[in-house]
């Protein structure tokens, strides 16, 4: 059986979809695998960043993009929030924001 991938918000996926061209593509090549393998790909591809958080990691020339994810009952991915990397860490309000959207989730406010 195969994973589902589906989106906190129309407004998480309208940002996962514009993209920069080249991290689209390497989004929509990891998120096919995810749904034939499941969620966690391993480093390099995924990260995870506890309590069922998990980081779907884009790289390309036209720069570093992060996407958080969880998964959910059915054999879903939530993707939950997405921004481009701009320093070497990862913004405590980027994780923040993740976070609290997997909450949500998980407290069945969507999916």
């Amino acid at each position: 059986m195969e994973w589902e991938i589906v989106y906190h918000s129309e407004s998480i996926e309208q940002q996962v979809f514009a993209l920069p061209d080249d991290l689209k593509a390497h989004y929509l090549r990891l998120t096919d695998l995810m749904m034939l393998f499941g969620p966690h790909l391993k480093l390099p591809h995924t990260k995870a960043m506890g309590s069922g958080l998990f980081e779907l990691r884009l790289k390309g020339r036209e720069g570093i993009a992060r996407v958080f994810y969880c998964t959910n009952v059915g054999r879903k991915i939530v993707m939950l929030h997405s921004f481009i990397k701009k320093s070497k860490k990862t913004l405590r309000r980027e994780l923040d924001t993740a976070i609290k959207k997997m909450n949500e989730v998980k407290n069945d406010a969507i999916a």
